[in-house]
């Protein structure tokens, strides 16, 4: 292992060392008042952007800005290409900066957030930026890595780079497969058994390669946890309807951050130990994210907290 692989996973374990953790968050989420918890966020790296923040929206992009600032801080660390490892995982902040600029169901048009600074990390954001409409954007979308999504209504735009984002996470980033296999069956199956709603034609071809040929044409949600491979199932493992897919939302977090936490302490200085940080981040800010949310609304004990994360 070269020397900047072994400085960069050097840094990335000082990085995580600073966040707040699992009671640091439980401390957010006993807040009385958002406020309250905005200035526990002050003494915590989230300070960043969170001191400016008013209203639950802005506090949590807070806290989402600030990983991403520090996933762009991570790929400067890395050795020359490295950032490649990290521009799959940090793809969801380019799916919220396109949902952002696609028009409401009701079709309101607010003004949306400012899109997240991707630097390195963008796959191509500065084409899909300049894309006046969805159908331009389906286009810059399907001259990209991304691949056509299928369609160019802000349902098939943001489920087909859903979908993509998987397959690419996949492709290029062999220690997250399982995570990736897991959200595209989580993805499916919300699609599919909550919304009653086909995927699109390009990601239901993602959907069979990363969960099999059988599994995403299953005409039921049990026939569909049965074909699916154990790469994939384990998400859903305990998931007996569809109505209770938000428990496997935070069953794929919490395997998330044990998985990240094991590559973190136990990988050798390289590429596993930085994506084991980048899964411990991101399972940090989703957690704050909640605890604000949980905050604003007077707080809650630590122990439902607990059960939600």
């Amino acid at each position: 292992m070269n020397a900047g692989w072994t400085a960069g996973a050097v840094r990335a374990k000082a990085l995580v060392g600073r966040y707040p953790g699992a009671g640091g968050a439980r401390e957010v989420a006993t807040c009385h008042t958002l406020d309250d918890a905005l200035r526990y966020l002050a003494a915590t790296p989230y300070s960043r952007y969170a001191r400016t923040a008013v209203g639950l929206p802005e506090a949590q992009r807070a806290v989402t800005a600030t990983l991403l600032w520090h996933l762009r801080v991570l790929a400067g660390w890395l050795p020359r290409g490295g950032a490649r490892l990290l521009v799959p995982l940090a793809a969801g902040f380019e799916i919220a900066n396109v949902a952002s600029r696609l028009t409401a169901p009701d079709g309101c048009h607010a003004d949306p957030p400012r899109p997240y600074r991707l630097g390195a990390l963008e796959t191509a954001w500065r084409n899909l930026e300049r894309a006046g409409t969805p159908a331009e954007l389906r286009a810059a979308l399907t001259a990209s890595p991304w691949g056509d999504p299928g369609g160019d209504t802000p349902w098939a735009l943001v489920t087909g780079m859903r979908m993509a984002a998987a397959r690419r996470t996949t492709v290029a980033v062999p220690p997250a497969r399982r995570w990736a296999r897991g959200r595209a069956a989580l993805l499916t199956a919300r699609e599919r058994f909550v919304y009653q709603r086909s995927l699109p034609e390009p990601a239901r071809r993602d959907a069979a390669r990363l969960l099999g040929a059988r599994a995403p044409e299953a005409a039921s949600y049990q026939e569909f946890r049965e074909r699916l491979p154990s790469t994939a199932g384990w998400v859903l493992a305990e998931i007996e309807e569809p109505g209770a897919l938000w428990q496997a939302e935070a069953h794929w977090w919490r395997t998330v951050q044990v998985d990240g936490a094991e590559m973190l302490h136990n990988g050798r200085c390289g590429p596993r130990v930085v994506v084991g940080a980048v899964a411990v981040l991101s399972v940090d800010a989703w957690r704050v994210r909640a605890a604000l949310g949980s905050a604003a609304r007077g707080g809650r004990p630590w122990e439902v907290f607990d059960a939600l994360v």
